[in-house]
């Protein structure tokens, strides 16, 4: 999968409010937190009115990001009000007063309600210093956001405001900082596929928990 291709659709798709509410409340926590983000989303805002009477016989639900870049596009520089708090932190509240909910040593997990529901599954995530996730892929795509501290993996590390967006061909272990542990927004389109020793424990684990959203 190519990460900036990816990253750059998803502020585009944004920019453009095809989101869902999901994928919206990451989106925008992710603008918040990434300055380069936002610049590009700014951008894609400013052009997108133009660009749609230049793409008259393209429908609009075809249009890429790639449709609205053009060599000279203008990095916008509007000033907005500041905002003290992200977007999932105005509506959570501060993380440490959140009542997290175990689902194993060193792993915890925290289901947003948001007032719109839709068929991503929108999560909080906070791993222990250290603690880690066994090798996995998943059905559909996997979007996270580092909101505090860092985790590292197969493909790199990721620090606070960085995203990664993984598809059914990634496999990776995840495994936070041994100093401060992490703190994610994720969001999976499909369940989870464990590999290795106890994969086909977990894959269960998880049929049998899908009973239960």
């Amino acid at each position: 999968m190519n990460g900036t291709v990816t990253k750059n659709q998803l502020i585009f798709d944004f920019a453009s409010g095809v989101l869902g509410p999901s994928k919206s409340l990451f989106a925008s926590t992710y603008l918040f937190l990434n300055t380069k983000a936002t610049e590009l989303n700014n951008t894609f805002e400013n052009m997108l009115g133009d660009t749609l009477f230049d793409n008259e016989n393209t429908p609009v639900s075809k249009l890429t990001y790639k449709d609205c870049i053009t060599k000279d596009a203008p990095i916008s520089t509007k000033n907005q009000k500041e905002v003290t708090h992200s977007p999932i932190s105005r509506l959570v509240g501060p993380f440490d007063k959140i009542v997290w909910k175990q689902v194993y040593k060193g792993f915890s997990e925290f289901v947003p309600n948001l007032s719109h529901k839709d068929d991503d599954e929108l999560k909080l995530i906070k791993m222990d210093p250290g603690a880690s996730v066994p090798l996995h892929s998943h059905g559909g795509k996997e979007f996270i956001l580092v909101l505090d501290g860092s985790f590292q993996d197969e493909n790199g590390t990721y620090s606070k405001g960085d995203i990664q967006i993984n598809d059914q061909k990634i496999k990776h272990t995840p495994m936070a900082s041994k100093e401060h542990g992490c703190i994610c927004l994720t969001i999976t389109e499909k369940d989870v596929i464990f590999f290795g020793k106890f994969g086909s424990f977990l894959n269960l684990f998880t049929f049998v928990k899908s009973f239960f959203k």
